[in-house]
């Protein structure tokens, strides 16, 4: 009997070791699939982070694009006032070169009078000197 009782404690240690390296096993299965876990949690927040900076910086573009948009639309609506300054300014040269041509040609019309007058006056003048000269003969 004592072959039995030993042989079944053997058996009953044996089914223990074998309990324990199945619960050992086990284990190391599940501290392996927690590392796997752990490192595929890692990749997604670094996959995330990497999301959040690509994102900011086109935020960063974005803005940037928008000043640029910005500071363009100024500088078309200076253009646009300097180029209307301009066509204001031209009017009022065409306006005063008229006035200055109106004025040239009455000026002319004044000296052509004037000279019309003087001729006038000389043939008077002469016509006085030849009556003189037939009233002195």
């Amino acid at each position: 009997m004592n072959d039995r009782s030993e042989n079944a404690a053997v058996r009953g240690f044996a089914e223990d070791r074998m309990a324990a390296e199945a619960a050992r096993n086990e284990a190391e299965q599940f501290r392996r699939f927690a590392e796997e876990a752990r490192e595929v949690r890692d990749h997604h927040r670094e996959a995330l982070e990497t999301i959040r900076q690509e994102r900011e910086r086109l935020r960063e573009t974005a803005e940037t694009a928008r000043i640029a948009s910005e500071d363009a639309r100024i500088a078309a609506e200076t253009a646009r006032t300097a180029s209307e300054e301009a066509r204001v300014a031209t009017e009022a040269a065409r306006h005063a070169v008229v006035d200055a041509v109106r004025a040239t040609a009455d000026a002319m019309n004044a000296s052509l009078e004037q000279m019309h007058a003087v001729e006038e006056m000389r043939r008077t003048l002469r016509e006085i000197r030849d009556l003189n000269k037939l009233d002195s003969n």
